[in-house]
């Protein structure tokens, strides 16, 4: 029986689609779910979906309206539907299955199967059927492995050449970009690529410049805005989707190539994303919409829409944009601006960023330092709305000296250390989707651990507080132990190595702000390529910086001082003073690869 399970599971890979009338009526996912499907003896089956999503669309239209597949659902299933972006939980659980991702449940909570992307009505049909013929877990679920902590908190020797092998294996080189299908800006592979430029990798260089000047094909040449990926191995087939993590991201990466390269067509894309970003995805109330639909409608697509000029555009009407506003998403744009800020200078970037941290800090704070999620969450509270922030908060820091920023991100690291497992790692969310089957057990995902690590670590070094370095090196703990188990590359666990046992390129501006000279010095530094980098303004009426490491002269005028590896240089005193003594601490720097 099993084997004819498994190859109707597999032909679920090769039907047509079949067009029909109406849609299944959904639920929402609850904490009683699976003791309602218990006690109606029905599997649940759970459409994980996005607003923004084409193919979510597609089923909606076509397999969802299916009669037979309607017929299957009402005989043994209890469908559940779910917006990905307001289910963090749910989401960083199954993100690596789609959207759409389907998942359907044993009644005990247990999955059954995993299907990524569009399912076309026959194939639904077929793994509809096959579930109710021979419930087991199909040969999608896998088997879960158990993370065992390391106990170090750094990378061994062969870990790391083992994760540099697979993630340098990962490049293509015909193409630029890691993997090969899905052609878009790896957030944690480009970080890893651009640092190792900084420090005169050519390979690197080479593979950051060859995948940024590909990528510049995604964004949309008349709104701005950068499209989700493209498709069939091509950087020209682009989804349309325009969703806020990418937008933030790619600004934030543009910005930061600028800076290292000075090459104006990463400034004129960085500025194609910022216009988009400040312009369609800015609510009235300062903070940022999460995305904007791939096609204007059933009848119109992305592929016909996005190739009209701006008036034919507006002439059809505008794909819908949702307007839910999220701490995390919120989060990232912020980051994003405030990259783009330290290479422009543009103030108007700015007052853009700082109003959204108010009305994040107005409108989504908790009282002990944290975020929700939403205006109403289902669970939470979620890691990475407080992760998202507090970061933002620590970029903001970087970008105007303003010590309320850092304050603010030290209640946020406070807040992400209560979502820790003293068995290893953090936690995604306070709460669990559920008490039975796989929910029995709180998911804590590998990106998220990663996200911590880096943040905390950064954190404490404008803090110099042990216990926040203490909580980076729990999260790198787990990602020591989870490594040599988990087969894609993780180039955000090098990346998180990296920050952990090195230090950042530090540069403490030291006098008045509001001495025109020292505002000065300040945007130079702001400007300077590195993307791991400690900022700071020491205006000495304000008192000492939360981590004075380092005693700073007063020189009766503003100076600047670089430091790296526990040595500092002369003072600057201008720009290209500056610049060198940058440039001379970043050769200082000791090689990762070289230590223990």
């Amino acid at each position: 029986m099993k084997l004819v399970r498994l190859a109707i599971l597999l032909a679920v890979l090769t039907s047509s689609p079949v067009l029909a009338a109406e849609a299944p009526a959904w639920s929402g996912w609850s904490h009683d779910l699976f003791a309602r499907a218990t006690a109606e003896k029905r599997f649940v089956i759970l459409d994980l979906e996005a607003v923004w999503c084409h193919w979510c669309h597609v089923m909606e239209k076509t397999t969802y309206a299916d009669p037979k597949v309607q017929e299957l659902l009402s005989e043994k299933y209890l469908p559940v539907r779910v917006d990905q972006d307001a289910n963090p939980d749910l989401s960083s659980r199954y993100g690596d299955w789609g959207w759409p991702a389907t998942i359907v449940f044993a009644p005990d909570g247990t999955e059954i199967a995993k299907i990524r992307g569009y399912i076309e009505p026959e194939r639904m049909q077929a793994l509809l059927k096959a579930v109710i013929d021979d419930p087991s877990p199909g040969p999608s679920v896998g088997e879960a492995f158990a993370v065992k902590p390391a106990t170090s908190a750094y990378l061994s020797k062969a870990q790391r050449a083992e994760l540099t092998k697979t993630f340098d294996d990962s490049y293509d080189d015909k193409l630029g970009g890691w993997g090969e299908n899905q052609k878009y800006i790896d957030a944690d592979s480009l970080d890893l690529a651009i640092s190792r430029a900084e420090t005169g990798d050519a390979v690197a260089t080479r593979r950051a410049k060859q995948t940024l000047d590909a990528a510049i094909a995604l964004i949309d040449p008349v709104w701005g805005g950068v499209y989700q990926y493209s498709e069939a191995g091509s950087w020209t087939h682009p989804h349309f989707e325009k969703i806020i993590s990418f937008q933030s991201q790619y600004l934030r990466q543009y910005s930061q190539a600028y800076a290292q390269w000075k090459d104006p067509k990463y400034l004129a894309a960085a500025r194609d994303i910022a216009r988009y970003l400040t312009g369609v995805l800015l609510s009235p109330d300062g903070a940022f919409y999460v995305s904007q639909d791939a096609d204007l409608n059933h009848d119109t697509d992305g592929h016909t829409y996005y190739a009209l000029p701006d008036a034919e555009r507006r002439k059809l009407g505008l794909p819908r944009i949702d307007t839910n506003l999220y701490a995390r998403e919120n989060g990232w744009a912020i980051s994003g601006l405030a990259a783009f800020y330290d290479v422009t200078k543009d103030p108007k970037t700015l007052a853009v960023a700082e109003r959204a941290a108010r009305w994040v800090l107005a409108n989504r704070a908790l009282p002990d330092g944290g975020f929700r999620h939403g205006d109403k969450d289902r669970g939470g509270p979620f890691l990475g709305d407080s992760v998202a922030m507090g970061q933002a908060f620590l970029d903001l820091y970087a970008a105007t000296g303003d010590r309320d920023w850092l304050t603010s991100a030290a209640k946020a690291g406070d807040f992400v250390a209560s979502f820790r497992d003293e068995a290893g790692g953090f936690f995604t969310s306070k709460t669990s989707e559920g008490n039975t089957g796989v929910f029995a057990k709180p998911a804590k995902l590998i990106d998220d651990q990663i996200q911590v690590a880096r943040f905390l670590n950064l954190l404490n070094r404008y803090y110099g507080d042990d216990r926040m370095r203490e909580q980076a090196s729990h999260a790198m703990r787990y990602l020591s132990g989870a490594s040599t188990e988990m087969p894609r590359p993780l180039p955000g666990v090098l990346l998180a190595d990296d920050e952990l046992a090195l230090e950042p390129t530090h540069i403490t501006i030291v006098g008045h702000k509001d001495d025109g000279r020292a505002q000065a010095l300040h945007a130079i530094a702001r400007a300077l390529p590195a993307r791991y980098k400690r900022l700071e303004w020491l205006d000495l009426r304000e008192g000492k910086l939360p981590n004075p490491d380092v005693e700073y002269p007063d020189l009766g005028e503003p100076a600047a001082f670089a430091c790296s590896n526990r040595i500092c240089s002369f003072p600057a005193f201008d720009a290209e003073e500056l610049k060198a003594n940058v440039a001379q601490m970043a050769r200082l720097k000791p090689a990762r690869a070289a230590q223990n």
